[in-house]
């Protein structure tokens, strides 16, 4: 297989050059990984300028596999002082009432409220934990280069965009170092990575073994199965746009899930600075 370059002047900062079986050099993959994972910090503080609709169906399944219940819950997101908030405004696509609105409202305004009134110790211990929270996340997602194989199995249009497809499975007698990392080598999967500018616009993977979790009070079975989509918004930023994931697993040995989970993301606004939420009590 030839080299693939990269293309053009917003191209990540790496090439991938994989052998002749297409197994991609683990320094190339990490170097795409950190190039990612620093797009994925400025996504997630260029999202604080959005305010969006998710909605969230969930299908309860039998011992066959067939549906047999769904719920869906839609929320409206909103940036309140820097925090995304979920506003719920319908359940089962039917709007709420106008009491279970009026504690939605309630709910945004103690948030508010708690915001508006936060000292600079409390302020400044938050944003600390979040930048903890960012470097955890950045440790991870670098181990993931060592904890997988990473092959290049071809190319793929998404959404438009010219993708690289990368196919990732466990390195056999690796030790994962990071507990997230422990739990995603029970994976492998594909992802699809935006040639012209590193991001990852695709993932598609799948339990391949048991994964217990918390001494055994969870046990997530072979064949979960997670899909997670991103769109470029505004041509400036990429947000979700897509996620659905198949669960089965076993509570306390006893009590079962088997569910799918389908949430989509959809009508990003920018937030002008402007913009006021409205509140109880207030007049828009």
């Amino acid at each position: 297989m030839q080299p693939v370059p990269a293309v053009g002047p917003a191209a990540p900062p790496i090439k991938l050059e994989p052998d002749a079986s297409g197994i991609i050099p683990q320094e190339q993959f990490r170097e795409l990984l950190r190039y990612a994972q620093d797009r994925e910090v400025e996504n997630e503080k260029r999202l604080r300028d959005y305010t969006y609709i998710e909605r969230e169906e969930e299908r309860k399944l039998d011992s066959n596999g067939h549906v047999k219940k769904v719920e869906t819950r839609t929320h409206e997101v909103l940036e309140v002082y820097g925090e995304p908030v979920e506003r719920l405004i319908a359940k089962d696509d039917k709007p709420l009432s106008a009491d279970e609105a009026k504690k939605q409202d309630e709910k945004i305004q103690k948030i508010i409220d708690k915001r508006k009134n936060e000292s600079e110790s409390e302020r400044r211990k938050r944003l600390e934990k979040e930048e903890k929270e960012r470097q955890e996340a950045r440790k991870f997602v670098l181990e993931i280069a060592d904890a997988f194989n990473f092959r290049l199995v071809g190319s793929e249009m998404l959404d438009g965009r010219d993708t690289w497809v990368i196919e990732g499975e466990p390195r056999p007698g690796y030790q994962p170092k990071e507990r997230g990392t422990k739990i995603v080598s029970k994976f492998k999967g594909r992802v699809w990575i935006d040639k012209a500018e590193g991001q990852w616009v695709k993932l598609d993977i799948t339990a391949i073994d048991t994964i217990s979790v918390g001494w055994f009070l969870v046990r997530v079975h072979k064949g979960t199965h997670i899909v997670a989509e991103q769109t470029k918004v505004n041509n400036e930023v990429w947000l979700p746009k897509h996620l659905a994931v198949q669960v089965d697993a076993r509570l306390v040995l006893f009590k079962s899930i088997n569910e799918e989970i389908d949430e989509t993301f959809r009508d990003y606004k920018k937030f002008r600075a402007e913009t006021k939420v409205t509140v109880v009590g207030e007049t828009q």
